[in-house]
């Protein structure tokens, strides 16, 4: 059979720096599980064509015309053209399967546009959806076993295809996907990983991997994709110190301050890590993850910066992660001391987001059963500077003006006046400038959705609960962001179809089957 596997990265480019951006950087967001599934179909003897799309060109003209199987991963508010592109070669007579975060978070939804939802997947579930065991519609899912991941050696063909420049050469920013572990032992009420179990893989296989990356692909990145790295800490940095010091890659990773302590950022220094992302989240929530116990408000700001320090004196580059408007947010406390934290620790670079529930998440179920979601608002808009939910503590406007206000002050030319003197590293510094920039070019599309809060009663009373008419205003955008293939998803088809709240505290039971 002739198999495809598409995996969606970004929207279609809007202008030239961001296709610039897209071909420098969102080129290296590759997953790693649609490359294993790539590998999988390969393995099987198919004729298997793999494609990430990046913002960069037409997604359907990635892949050949006549396929049988098409696999699309995507991300929430690249859906709508997920939709779009199955719905092209559906019309070809292509069965289309949609798997990523968002077939995980809205599966419902996505069986509405494919022949096969898959939640999580391995090599036996690939192969009997390869035999058509699953009727249109279905969705599926199964208990995949990580430790028989295909190696990067065995996906070498679409690491090249995904990383590589024109597929042949890697260049400076080449990175490559790796994971050391799965799952979090945090149950983060925001995070699809709440209720995961966490297991660290195979470290044998971590130094056979980190071994071929040293001699195959030197000067390369390598990014791990665990949610939450190095959680069992010295038994992984054990493995990365296994390797002679010129042969240990800069690496990328996401992690909690509350791992990163004594001598530990020392050994991230040892062992090359060049980018550090701690989720810090809220001044008023989720201590525990930031290692500050019971700590809140000004006292783990204080608490928080210092340990930054610690750690930026070991590692070139830190990102903090940031979510306003919890439900545990209260006025403008929040928001001052976040500012608060960019005094102190200002070379960390502030990723300051807006709540969005997920589906199967505690969030989810709780802005659903108070009837806080926006129902009718698609998909595309969970993300920023959109706001899908009423928020528990603040009034749509009142959010906006501070958060804009925030923003402003982390991408101020004061702010970076600050932060560049105190990074050591001349690549972050860089790094800094161009983020400084990218922000700045963000707040004009904040503005704009407040600009319509404070003139368009419509649309206020939209973001305030009073109303479930979805205001004009979103299906333009939503046309504006598509583009050419805004016109394959009718109006109608862009409400989504929301399941009803299932989370709760225990992990659930991998099914075959679960809906058709």
């Amino acid at each position: 059979m002739n198999i495809g596997v598409l995996d969606i990265l970004d929207l279609p480019s809007c202008n030239p720096a961001r296709t610039v951006y897209h071909l420098l950087m969102t080129k290296q967001y590759a997953a790693i599980t649609p490359q294993a599934i790539s590998f999988c179909c390969r393995r099987m003897g198919h004729r298997t064509f793999y494609a990430t799309y990046y913002g960069v060109g037409a997604p359907e003209r990635k892949l050949p015309k006549d396929l049988d199987v098409l696999f699309i991963a995507c991300h929430t508010p690249t859906s709508g053209l997920a939709y779009a592109v199955s719905k092209i070669f559906r019309r070809r007579g292509t069965r289309t399967v949609v798997g990523g975060p968002h077939a995980k978070a809205f599966p419902l939804d996505c069986s509405r546009f494919f022949d096969v939802t898959v939640k999580d997947c391995d090599r036996g579930l690939v192969e009997r959806i390869l035999a058509d065991e699953f009727e249109p519609g279905s969705i599926v899912t199964c208990d995949p076993d990580y430790d028989e991941l295909p190696t990067i050696e065995e996906r070498m063909p679409e690491v090249r295809k995904s990383a590589f420049a024109f597929g042949r050469k890697y260049v400076f920013s080449t990175t490559i996907p790796l994971l050391g572990s799965v799952g979090c032992p945090y149950d983060c009420n925001f995070c699809i990983d709440w209720n995961s179990t966490y297991k660290t893989l195979s470290t044998d296989r971590l130094r056979t991997e980190l071994e071929y990356l040293a001699k195959h692909l030197p000067g390369t990145f390598i990014a791990f994709h665990d949610p939450n790295f190095a959680i069992k800490f010295d038994q992984v940095l054990d493995v990365l110190a296994s390797l002679p010091r010129g042969q240990r890659l800069p690496y990328i990773v996401e992690s909690s301050l509350s791992v990163l302590r004594g001598d530990r950022p020392k050994r991230l220094k040892e062992t090359n890590c060049a980018s550090m992302a701690p989720g810090i989240e809220s001044w008023m929530d989720f201590s525990k993850k930031a290692g500050v116990g019971k700590m809140l408000g000004m006292q783990k700001v204080e608490q928080v910066a210092a340990h930054c320090r610690e750690i930026q004196d070991n590692v070139p580059y830190i990102q903090g992660n940031f979510i306003l408007g919890l439900d545990t947010d209260v006025g403008d406390e929040p928001f001052e001391l976040t500012k608060s934290f960019m005094t102190l620790a200002p070379f960390v670079w502030p990723a300051i987001n807006i709540p969005v529930p997920f589906g199967n998440t505690p969030l989810y179920d709780t802005h659903l059963s108070e009837g806080r979601l926006r129902r009718q608002m698609p998909f595309q808009f969970y993300y920023a500077p959109y706001l899908v939910t009423t928020l528990k503590h603040y009034e749509p406007i009142r959010y906006y003006e501070k958060f804009i206000e925030l923003l402003e002050h982390a991408s101020s030319m004061r702010m970076l006046s600050r932060r560049l003197p105190t990074t050591w590293s001349n690549v972050a510094r860089t790094v800094h400038c161009a983020r400084t920039a990218g922000m700045r070019a963000a707040i004009p599309s904040y503005r704009r959705v407040l600009n319509f809060l404070k003139t368009d009663r419509t649309f206020r009373r939209f973001h305030e609960g009073e109303s479930d008419a979805l205001p004009s205003f979103y299906q333009q955008e939503y046309d504006r962001l598509l583009g050419k293939y805004a016109v394959l998803i009718s109006p109608q088809e862009r409400i989504p179809r929301l399941a009803e709240p299932t989370t709760s505290a225990a992990k659930p039971q991998p099914l075959v089957k679960l809906a058709v």
